[in-house]
């Protein structure tokens, strides 16, 4: 297998979404540069692309949810469309856009005086009915520097008894969901990072990371059998779908914040995760959802990918060094 060092610089070669994280997360670089790197998220690359589709009023397509030209029977012929503004705004915090940049500041005041959601015309900033959507709105909220406290409160008391969420819950579900929970714990933890959190929304994610851990991201706790194949295939970007290498991920940019060591269920998973790896040192991109996009970051399916590799990688290195700690410990 080629060293690591050469499957760095292959992602070194990408675009400065990708190259500031592998400075920060795999280099361990110094803030200054990983950080200078981050400021051409704005000016370079996918970052400036996704902001040169932004309309006047601040959306993209035209919609909270969905374009504002798109139909059922789009959606029927070619799938979910992922243009607007909620998984645009998404895609820029997985970039790194500087919450504290010109363009972010302007999308923020903009998004806010001229977005409404699709679902019931609400403000953006105040979210709309479906956890999921809920979810990632209070990540993107968060990280942008908004104050999204009252659509944490509302995902506070929309839990399930098993400990996690299901935007089906409305229409009767009494269990979570794999793909729900990943989306509403990744707003949780942003707003944690952001404010703090309180008791509440930390015990919340607690319980909903305890619902994936006792099923090891993987399996029904019914029967043990993989909850769904898809699950085991990595994919990006994700949009709402769970997998078990964003699961892993979130799980460690979780212990980063608080400290907590790695969760010993989290075992076979790594050991999955491990296995995926190809000769070359790299990870393929299984799959890519079908539906309108702006652009395309990969080379495609069954190719080696730079997002996946990028984020198998850091999850390793968090989880190798935490046993190595803990060993010596």
């Amino acid at each position: 297998m080629p060293s690591e060092t050469s499957v760095i610089g292959w992602l070194l070669t990408s675009d400065p979404a990708i190259r500031w994280q592998v400075l920060r997360d795999l280099l361990d670089a110094p803030e200054p540069v990983w950080s200078a790197e981050r400021q051409k998220v704005e000016r370079e690359g996918w970052g400036a692309k996704l902001l040169s589709f932004q309309d006047a009023d601040g959306q993209w397509a035209g919609g909270s949810f969905l374009p504002r030209d798109f139909t059922r029977e789009e959606w029927q012929a070619t799938g979910q469309p992922w243009t607007a503004t909620n998984f645009s705004l998404t895609q820029l915090r997985e970039f790194g856009l500087d919450p504290r940049s010109e363009s972010a500041r302007r999308t923020v005041a903009l998004i806010g005086a001229n977005c409404r959601w699709d679902e019931g015309g609400q403000p953006f900033w105040e979210g709309e009915v479906e956890e999921c959507i809920n979810g990632r709105t209070v990540g993107d909220g968060a990280y942008f520097g908004v104050d999204v406290s009252a659509i944490v409160e509302r995902l506070l008391g929309e839990r399930q008894s098993d400990g996690g969420w299901n935007c089906e819950r409305a229409n009767g579900s009494l269990r979570s969901s794999f793909h729900t929970t990943i989306n509403v714990l990744e707003g949780l933890l942003e707003y944690e990072r952001a404010t703090g959190g309180t008791e509440q929304s930390r015990e919340a994610r607690r319980s909903g990371e305890d619902y994936l851990l006792a099923r090891h991201l993987m399996w029904r706790l019914s029967t043990g059998e993989p909850v769904d194949e898809k699950f085991m295939q990595f994919l990006h970007p994700n949009r709402w779908r769970f997998d078990v290498l964003r699961g892993l991920d979130y799980f460690r940019a979780s212990s980063l914040l608080t400290g907590a060591a790695p969760d010993v269920r989290l075992k076979e998973a790594i050991r999955y995760l491990r296995s995926r790896r190809l000769q070359d040192g790299r990870w393929p991109l299984d799959w890519r959802v079908s539906g309108r996009t702006w652009f395309v970051m990969d080379d495609g399916e069954g190719e080696p990918s730079r997002w996946v590799t990028l984020r198998a990688l850091r999850v390793l290195k968090w989880w190798d060094s935490r046993q190595t700690e803990h060993a010596a410990a």
